[in-house]
């Protein structure tokens, strides 16, 4: 299904993208009036702060529901900003709505949840306001855009995706994993989709924020979603990913924003260069396929089992220290031949099952 959406028209500075920022949690009315005033003087147009926030685990501070409302119209008031929260059951969007928030955006627990997803939905019938939508915590495109359609069949037609990267067992450097491949795939897809990015939740640290923006940008994204705080350190819940409105104006000063559409003739020839080598790699895998119907057929008859562990592992690890010797992550070139090693036993199986 393709979604069926309008020009989601967000003020912005026109040598940045548009900025979306302020702290993780509305914690008192004092914090947020700071908070905000001081981003105000930088420049910021749209300021975000969680009302209720969704703790892995209970005991944490989870917002200060209702209460905080007055005080997010009190920025809209003072200030002139557009004002954003998180909301992830009907009775949010309720009280969203009752005391005028200009943006709504649901978490990634939310959205990986289908059934929140369509209560959410059904709440949304007859509003018009701009929604946007996180990616949900494992990487599952279908899931995300499984929650968009969802809200955008209740006739919300302003949207747009927030990546704010995919939870991990593992310890990285990261919070949340990039997995830049997915909102990639996502804009191919739906590519009038405004797509904006969370470096705060990907990152997890303060210094993580820059690079994380840039490449952000340089990868397309139309917009940033950035936690800043007046005091970060006491922050009452993720402080080690927050900013001041300082070091967030320093961040914002330093990026580059480059051009989607401006091409030159040097580029134009690196391309045509990329298409052809992609076309040896195309003549070079179907060669590779022929052999491996072979060697499926002698296997056939000689009554072998497709699957032979120590060659697969022997392939893995000769090409993953040749991809590192070419310049190339070692994960790389062994995902890539896990893909092809993968192609050659579902054809070595036609062969064998004939």
């Amino acid at each position: 299904m393709e979604l069926e959406l309008e020009p989601l028209r967000l003020p912005s500075d026109t040598e940045r993208p548009f900025v979306i920022a302020g702290p993780c949690s509305a914690e008192t009315e004092e914090q947020v009036m700071e908070t905000a005033r001081l981003l105000a003087m930088k420049g910021c147009r749209m300021f975000r702060a969680g009302v209720w926030k969704p703790r892995t685990k209970p005991g944490g501070f989870e917002g200060n529901g209702e209460k905080a409302l007055p005080w997010l119209v009190r920025v809209k008031q003072e200030t002139g900003m557009l004002v954003a929260t998180e909301v992830a059951t009907p009775e949010h969007i309720e009280l969203a709505l009752k005391y005028g928030i200009d943006i709504l955006w649901v978490g990634a627990r939310t959205s990986a949840n289908p059934f929140a997803m369509q209560a959410m939905a059904d709440a949304l019938k007859g509003v018009d306001i701009p929604v946007f939508v996180k990616n949900p915590v494992n990487p599952d495109l279908e899931l995300w855009i499984g929650a968009m359609e969802r809200i955008n069949q209740a006739g919300i037609k302003r949207m747009a995706a927030v990546h704010r990267g995919f939870s991990s067992y593992d310890k990285k450097i990261y919070r949340n994993l990039p997995m830049w491949q997915i909102p990639i795939e996502l804009h191919r897809r739906i590519p009038e989709l405004p797509m904006i990015c969370d470096p705060s939740h990907i990152g997890g640290r303060r210094e993580l924020i820059a690079p994380l923006c840039q490449q952000a940008l340089d990868l397309g994204f139309d917009g940033l979603l950035i936690e800043s705080h007046c005091d970060p350190d006491k922050a009452w819940s993720d402080a080690k990913q927050q900013v001041t409105p300082d070091v967030l104006d320093y961040i914002l000063s330093l990026l580059v924003v480059r051009s989607e559409t401006n091409t030159t003739e040097g580029i134009a020839v690196l391309r045509k260069q990329i298409d052809e080598i992609d076309n040896q790699l195309m003549e070079l895998l179907a060669k590779r396929m022929r052999v491996c119907r072979e060697i499926g057929q002698y296997k056939k008859e000689h009554n072998m089992t497709v699957l032979q562990s120590a060659r697969y592992s022997e392939i893995l690890d000769k090409r993953g220290a040749q991809g590192s010797l070419c310049g190339m992550s070692p994960e790389f070139a062994t995902n890539v031949f896990e893909l092809i090693h993968g192609e050659s036993v579902r054809q070595q199986m036609e062969i064998i099952n004939k």
